[in-house]
């Protein structure tokens, strides 16, 4: 029997889905930098995970429950800029384009995102929508 081809990660970088966001969405890591857990929220998007969107939004800006709408599908992430974010620092920030389309029609969320560590993980703060 033929082994399955692994799929490639929807947070647009070149990595199978399990050896890349698929093991912080499992648990089986926490993403070690700003821009990892940006990459990993968004392939949960993709994915409509929303347990993993909640438990990587901080406390005091998380919402009670996230909705995905079935007309919208996620495309493709470009990350635009990073600034801190790293193993050494306690805040970062992310600059990103999202792609997707929504009922066939094609659009894109341009955001800054702000992270903190919160008891060592890397959190969504929250962002502020370019353009």
């Amino acid at each position: 029997m033929a082994r399955p081809t692994p799929t490639t990660c929807p947070c647009g970088l070149s990595a199978a889905y399990e050896d890349c966001c698929g093991r912080y969405h499992s648990g089986r890591a926490a993403a070690p930098t700003a821009e990892a857990l940006m990459r990993s929220r968004y392939a949960a998007f993709t994915r409509k995970d929303a347990a993993y969107l909640l438990r990587t939004w901080h406390p005091d800006t998380r919402p009670p429950a996230v909705e995905f709408d079935p007309g919208l599908t996620w495309v493709g992430l470009e990350v635009l800029e990073t600034a801190d974010g790293s193993a050494f620092h306690q805040r970062g920030t992310v600059t990103y384009r999202a792609r997707y389309k929504d009922d066939g029609r094609a659009g894109s969320l341009h955001e800054r995102s702000r992270f903190v560590r919160v008891d060592g993980a890397w959190v969504y703060v929250d962002g502020d929508f370019i353009e």
